[in-house]
This record gives C-alpha cells, structure tokens and sequence, in this order.
C-alpha cells in the first residue's frame, strides 16, 4: 500500500456524462422499489428502525442544515410511508 496516500488527499472525479447520469437515475428508481418491496414485508420493529434512521441523519441542533441531508431524511421516511400502502392492502 502507498504510505503517501491519505483518506483526505483530494481525488479528481471526471463529471458523469447524460447516458451515466440516466443509467444512475434508472437504478436509483429501481432500488427504491426494491427496497419499498421490502419494507412492505419488514416487521414492525424493522419499519421503526427506518424511520429513526430517517430522524437520525437529520441535521442535529447547532448543525447547520443542509437541503441535501434534509431532502434524504424526507425521501427515507416517505420510502418507509410508500411501502405501508402495500402492507395496509394486504398486496
């Protein structure tokens, strides 16, 4: 391993060209269905710890928020909200 490398050295990422950008939107919305198809079947216990999860990453008091961290804490608990249509209609 190169002992000159550090975790905080900056790494030059090239920027995502259109067909990467749809092909990363594509799976996204593909495991979001997936992981709606799971918690449909997750126990109570399961669909609790998500949604605290959604609460844990939620900027804290004295954080500064950010729109990012707020939008995926909102997304996290709407997922666990898309997946109890499917447990209430027995589906």
């Amino acid at each position: 391993m190169d002992s000159s490398w550090s975790h905080t050295d900056p790494i030059a990422v090239p920027d995502l060209t259109n067909a990467e950008l749809v092909t990363l939107r594509i799976r996204v919305i593909a495991l979001e269905n997936l992981m709606i198809s799971l918690l449909a079947t997750a126990s109570d216990d399961q669909l609790r710890l998500a949604r605290e999860m959604a609460g844990h990453i939620s900027p804290r008091p004295g954080f500064t928020q950010h729109p990012l961290t707020i939008h995926a804490a909102s997304h996290m608990a709407d997922l666990v909200q898309r997946a109890n249509h499917f447990r209430d209609s027995g589906s």
